[in-house]
């Protein structure tokens, strides 16, 4: 298995960035570059080879490179992003994934999809329906992956910015969650509320090891408790964007 992650440095325009559900905050741009840094030393330190997109200054939301592709098995499904002034960003993940050799499949218009609203969970796919991504990109990912063994699952998101905003997954299968941000809990298999807004996002970095925001220490014991590993990671400034540590990388594990 690869570990491979994909990220991208912060657009000097990061501070026009689009806030849909919180209040629009400043940025500080020096001190956002500063916690992507270190988002991508914890992704290294964790045996996490980084690769950097082509920058894309001109896109304010760029540094959320997830956004931009989902990743199913090695076949990368390049997304269509909800927003017009985030469409741009898909160009340098794309010539990305062809250098690392991916299979190349894409949302095409009129569909809509955000990387931000799927959450994978072994081969079952759940899609957040919501403001970035329509009905018609939900069904094309299904069409795209269906024969490779995924089965997509839609979810309605009308609290929150992505689904992955609202869940995500433990290596072990159970989908965490703010339940204040989440639809409807019993679509998914196995739901374990967690007690901070900030909680709800985890990058697996292994089967045992988590990444976090630092904003959610009351998460970040209950799942030490749990008797994963976690690391803490200062992303405040990518919050003030409805940002979340999923947002800012693209995991590539199986080239």
């Amino acid at each position: 298995m690869s570990q491979i992650a994909l990220v991208r440095q912060p657009s000097s325009l990061l501070d026009d960035g689009i806030v849909d559900h919180i209040e629009k905050v400043a940025v500080d741009l020096p001190r956002a570059q500063e916690q992507w840094r270190g988002y991508v030393d914890a992704l290294q330190a964790h045996g996490w080879k980084t690769i950097e997109v082509d920058p894309a200054d001109d896109c304010p939301d760029s540094v959320f490179v997830e956004d931009t592709v989902v990743m199913f098995r090695n076949v990368a499904v390049i997304s269509r992003p909800g927003a017009d002034s985030r469409k741009p960003e898909v160009d340098g993940t794309r010539r990305a994934l062809q250098a690392l050799g991916c299979p190349i499949a894409e949302i095409q218009a009129p569909g809509t999809l955000d990387g931000g609203d799927v959450l994978k969970v072994g081969d079952t796919v759940y899609v957040g329906r919501g403001g970035r991504t329509n009905a018609e990109g939900v069904a094309q990912l299904r069409r795209i992956l269906a024969p490779l063994g995924g089965t997509v699952v839609a979810v309605p998101v009308t609290k929150v910015l992505h689904l992955k905003t609202a869940v995500t997954a433990l290596p072990d299968g159970t989908v965490i969650g703010y339940p204040e941000f989440v639809d409807q809990p019993s679509l998914f298999g196995r739901f374990l509320p967690v007690p901070e807004p900030h909680g709800t996002a985890v990058v697996c970095l292994s089967d045992s090891e988590l990444l976090i925001s630092a904003s959610a220490p009351k998460t970040a014991a209950l799942l030490r408790d749990l008797g994963y590993g976690v690391t803490e990671v200062e992303i405040s400034e990518y919050e003030k964007l409805e940002g979340c540590p999923t947002c800012l990388s693209v995991r590539v594990r199986a080239l």
